[in-house]
């Protein structure tokens, strides 16, 4: 049985990085916004040539544990 392995966070923060599940790829927090009700979090690759790539946008979950970015497993906090 394969379990998620999902570490809430307190918040979604600018330069937190979060490793894609599927991929195994670091990616940087580079924006956090609100719609309506909903929380949303936009991602980048953590890659030097980062900048240049499209962010991903993805809805942030909610749980009794704070909050989680499914596909997403949270690594550690960034130095900004």
């Amino acid at each position: 049985e394969l379990k998620e392995n999902l570490v809430a966070v307190k918040s979604i923060k600018l330069g937190q990085v979060w490793r894609q599940d599927v991929t195994g790829q670091d990616h940087l927090v580079t924006k956090v916004y609100s719609e309506v009700f909903t929380q949303y979090a936009v991602l980048r690759p953590a890659e030097v040539n980062a900048p240049d790539a499209p962010g991903v946008k993805v809805k942030v979950a909610k749980s009794a544990e704070g909050v989680t970015l499914p596909g997403f497993s949270f690594t550690q906090e960034g130095a900004f």
